[in-house]
């Protein structure tokens, strides 16, 4: 099943999720600030969309330029930091079986749905 990280405050993400709505697939929707992935999940998300935990991160965030900007962090602290503080995670992430995507631009999620 299709699957929507998903932040409603989000203006690319309520596009994403009405792509998905307007495709007529089933799909869950995923509200990642309330039920925040894991360190496991987030491992798993990223070697779908086949990236960097750093290219994850929402680097513009405020909370990340204040306690992150600048420092030499590894894989796993920015796994940690995006678990920690989840609004730093990109969104939407679309997830179809063994393909992701981040829906930044949104039409990106129509290549894979």
């Amino acid at each position: 099943m299709i699957k929507i990280y998903h932040n409603p405050r989000c203006s690319k993400s309520r596009q994403g999720l009405e792509i998905l709505e307007n495709s007529g697939k089933e799909f869950e929707i995923v509200k990642y600030l309330e039920t925040i992935p894991t360190q496991e999940k987030l491992k798993e998300i990223i070697k779908l969309l086949n990236i960097s935990p750093i290219d994850l991160v929402r680097k513009n965030e405020k909370i990340w330029k204040e306690k992150y900007k600048g420092k030499e962090l590894s894989d796993t602290e920015i796994i940690k930091a995006m678990v920690e503080i989840p609004k730093l995670i990109e969104r939407p992430i679309v997830i179809n079986g063994n393909k992701a995507v981040v829906g930044r631009p949104p039409e990106t999620i129509k290549e894979i749905i």
